[in-house]
């Protein structure tokens, strides 16, 4: 997961890289940083996902969640 002080540090790496850009180590860990912030979004998107009912027209519900 990500936290408050990744995204500090994403932000701070954005805004570097705007004004003055960013050496090779800053581009690759600015990389890692938005590979796992990425990440942790599709991971709380899916768990939404998963928790969808849908209530049919005749009452029956169908659960949406994760297919096997």
């Amino acid at each position: 997961m990500i936290n408050e002080t990744d995204l500090a540090r994403i932000n701070e790496l954005a805004r570097k890289q705007k004004s003055v850009g960013l050496n090779d180590a800053e581009k690759e860990e600015q990389a890692i940083l938005r590979g796992r912030y990425i990440a942790a979004i599709r991971a709380n998107l899916r768990s939404q996902l998963d928790q969808i009912d849908v209530v049919d027209p005749d009452g029956s519900i169908h659960h949406l969640g994760k297919k096997d």
